[in-house]
């Protein structure tokens, strides 16, 4: 696996992973992640994505090759989060390829994440995920090393604050 640096020319491959990801997780009766729309035909969803592939820092992992995964990092939380006093980075998109599920992608993301946030100098990497279901995507996170700090709800979308000391 390699992971390289993107940018906003990668918003059509972060698109693509969301909507097969959002295809995978309707096709499970999961829909309160993401919905049952794909990503790419929601002008909002849509604009969002490329916003973030335009300014934040982007992450690509390959296999073969080709894209399995994609994260993007920032130095600051969304609106919905409140900010610390203190240098940290934030995982503002973590979406896998379901066809390389189980090669471990997102956790080398993730480590990338921490790689990054040191050599940035901080001390606190964060990221929020989705909290309804079965809490399987919460458990995730705490599984590459994130301690749940707070939940909270956008529009009645249940969410989970997650933080990783350094």
């Amino acid at each position: 696996m390699e992971i390289r640096e993107g940018g906003a020319d990668d918003a059509p491959v972060l698109l693509a992973m969301l909507d097969a990801a959002v295809e995978w997780l309707a096709s499970r009766g999961r829909t309160g992640q993401w919905g049952d729309t794909p990503w790419s035909t929601d002008p909002a969803r849509a604009a969002r994505v490329r916003d973030i592939a335009g300014n934040d820092d982007i992450r690509i992992a390959l296999v073969d090759g080709k894209p399995a995964g994609a994260m993007a990092l920032s130095s600051g939380p969304p609106r919905y989060v409140e900010p610390v006093d203190e240098p940290e980075v934030y995982v503002t998109l973590l979406v896998t390829d379901r066809a390389c599920a189980g090669r471990g992608v997102g956790s080398a993301l993730l480590r990338t994440a921490r790689e990054e946030a040191l050599r940035r100098g901080a001390a606190l990497l964060r990221v929020d995920c989705y909290a309804g279901d079965d809490g399987r995507l919460v458990e995730y996170y705490t599984g590459n090393g994130f301690v749940r700090d707070r939940t909270f709800s956008v529009d009645g979308w249940p969410g989970q604050l997650l933080t990783r000391r350094l």
